[in-house]
């Protein structure tokens, strides 16, 4: 088994990259990429469902966990893994806090795909995060209006990509999925978490497609 590296700042709003510690340049396009999270004071890995690229943005679930990508060279397995948990972003929890106690926060955002299809990149929507539901709307138009429920799903976006640390997966409801870009990597955040938080509070556990584990909020004593 080889062992290769997760290069970058290993903290909530970096972008990991799998580098070999050898002297050869690694080709990826013949190779097959899993990334996990592994516990610190656990054996055991959680698979990223749909994290396959050579690059990876954590997001607000992997902050206190390892992160590990697992690399198939024809047979030949590689491993690359952070030297450490991954750090939260500075100043965050405290913002959201502050968040937290208002009724409702709103972002700009993009909508990059919907449904899985490809979006023109121009049209700015506004999500509204509140403490019972989410609304995307554009103008006076509602494109999504949920109340947190077990059947959504939400998530940073974990297929890899420069722009993947400002994006995030939202699934409101089963038949409507869409990736949704932020102005930056820490609206990002601050949006995943905000929700996720007020979720809780309404007794639903928010994540992403293919989470083995339930979402635990490691960011905050509640």
């Amino acid at each position: 088994m080889r062992r290769d590296a997760a290069r970058g700042l290993q903290c909530l709003g970096s972008i990991l990259r799998i580098v070999s510690q050898g002297s050869t340049t690694m080709d990826f396009s013949s190779t097959s990429i899993q990334w996990f999270r592994v516990h610190p004071k656990e054996s055991n890995k959680e698979i990223i469902s749909g994290a396959t690229k050579s690059v990876y943005a954590p997001e607000p679930h992997d902050v206190g966990q390892y992160l590990e990508a697992e690399i198939n060279f024809g047979g030949e397995i590689a491993t690359a893994k952070t030297a450490g948990p991954i750090d939260p972003d500075a100043g965050l929890v405290d913002y959201v806090e502050t968040l937290v106690r208002k009724r409702e926060t709103e972002f700009n955002v993009v909508v990059l795909q919907l449904n899985g299809i490809d979006q023109p990149k121009e049209s700015v929507h506004v999500l509204n995060v509140g403490k019972l539901r989410m609304r995307l709307s554009k103008g006076k138009t509602v494109v999504a209006k949920e109340f947190y429920s077990s059947s959504m799903q939400l998530c940073g976006v974990q297929g890899g990509g420069e722009a993947a640390s400002q994006a995030m997966f939202w699934r409101p409801r089963n038949d409507l999925s869409m990736v949704l870009a932020f102005e930056t990597t820490r609206e990002r955040n601050t949006a995943i978490m905000l929700t996720r938080r007020f979720a809780i509070d309404c007794n639903i556990i928010l994540a992403g497609p293919g989470d083995k584990t339930p979402w635990r909020c490691r960011w905050a004593p509640f």
